[in-house]
């Protein structure tokens, strides 16, 4: 009926008083898509009018006398068939005129269906004492008339239900946000209610416990670094996350990476709660991007794992270039030697390259004994070619 009043106070010059008006029924009927709907305009006889005079309006659009019945010299009516939904949440303007273009009453159609469950609810904590959670509104969504959604939650075995009171609005509107007196090593019930005017429903229950859902924002402070002149290999560091810093608890965290012109990731998952990590075989003189995700498990010596965090920014570093670590060599013929070598070392060691892939620390080791023992076998042949 809001709308209708608000066209009413835009009208100038309206010339019929309170008590002289026309009377419009139904009033603000609510109605599923394709219904059908007569809908009557009984004029006040001090009006002075004819019914045969009158016309109807749509949303301000006029509608075809011959969807019009006059009953009698006071009373017309107009029928709707097949009515689509209302194109407003506030509901579609039937207006009843005069013939001058006069408003003389009018009423508000909610034209919709009832709500569809609601799906894929999900919830998270950040510090295991607050809970959000978000949900998808089933079907085609708010189906054209509108629809409140309900948060509800409860202790699984005993204690009252209660409802989330922090609802998001904008583009996260299907999300709500308890900030505080959540109870640990309980489960919980969690489930949305949907109702309009036509109906009502629910999400299917989901049971969790607190400490089961609990992530973090992504590990700080990611940098990425060299390991000396080694040109297949980088460092990578971050911070544990802040969030979690007051709770007993331990993290698993996974890094992926990729070339600069690539956009297929490699993940490395054997990281576990080391807050540093070295890549290996990677590409000689090649530009990485690196990111970086956690996942908090045992809090409060909880068994279970957390949720992952979202994947930090991507921190980009390249490694050494092959020509770079040869631009000390003068003569060609050595460095065709130094190439010759490399490459039937490379081939011995490749099983070493395999095993030295993500973190292993062991492998990594006699990799770098190999690398080093490499690289002063080239500064030797170097050191005779120039003494000669």
């Amino acid at each position: 009926m809001f709308s209708f009043m608000f066209l009413l106070l835009l009208v100038p010059h309206v010339l019929f008083s309170s008590t002289h008006v026309a009377v419009v029924s139904p009033q603000d009927p609510v109605l599923l898509i394709g219904s059908s709907l007569t809908v009557t305009c009984s004029l006040s006889p001090e009006l002075g009018l004819h019914a045969g005079t009158l016309y109807w309006t749509l949303n301000g659009l006029r509608l075809s006398s011959s969807s019009y019945s006059a009953a009698s010299s006071n009373t017309l009516s107009v029928t709707l068939h097949n009515l689509n939904g209302s194109r407003q949440k506030s509901g579609d303007n039937l207006v009843c005129h005069a013939a001058d273009g006069h408003v003389l009453g009018g009423s508000c159609l909610y034209v919709g269906t009832p709500p569809e469950k609601p799906l894929n609810l999900s919830c998270w904590s950040r510090n295991a004492k607050d809970l959000s959670c978000k949900w998808s509104p089933g079907g085609r969504g708010e189906t054209h008339i509108r629809t409140k959604y309900s948060l509800k939650y409860k202790l699984r075995w005993y204690g009252r239900e209660k409802e989330c009171e922090n609802y998001s609005t904008g583009k996260q509107r299907y999300s709500c946000y308890i900030p505080r007196n959540l109870a640990l090593f309980t489960p919980y019930e969690i489930w949305v209610e949907a109702t309009n005017q036509l109906g009502s429903t629910s999400s299917d229950i989901t049971t969790l416990d607190i400490l089961d859902v609990v992530t973090t924002d992504p590990p700080a402070n990611v940098q990425v670094s060299r390991v000396g002149d080694l040109e297949d290999q980088l460092t990578v560091r971050w911070a544990s996350p802040p969030e979690l810093k007051d709770i007993l608890f331990q993290a698993k965290y996974q890094i992926r990476y990729r070339l600069e012109d690539s956009t297929e990731w490699k993940v490395v998952d054997d990281v576990g709660n080391q807050t540093s990590c070295r890549l290996a075989g990677l590409q000689p003189g090649t530009v990485y991007f690196v990111q970086v995700r956690c996942n908090p498990v045992g809090i409060y010596g909880s068994r279970k794992a957390g949720i992952w965090s979202d994947w930090s920014h991507p921190t980009a570093a390249s490694t050494p270039s092959t020509e770079r670590l040869q631009s000390g060599s003068c003569d060609s013929k050595p460095s065709e030697q130094n190439s010759t070598l490399r490459r039937e070392l490379k081939q011995f060691f490749g099983w070493v390259r395999k095993h030295a892939y993500g973190c292993s620390g062991m492998s990594i080791k006699l990799y770098d004994q190999w690398r080093v023992w490499l690289q002063k076998s080239h500064k030797t042949r170097n050191q005779v070619d120039s003494s000669r």
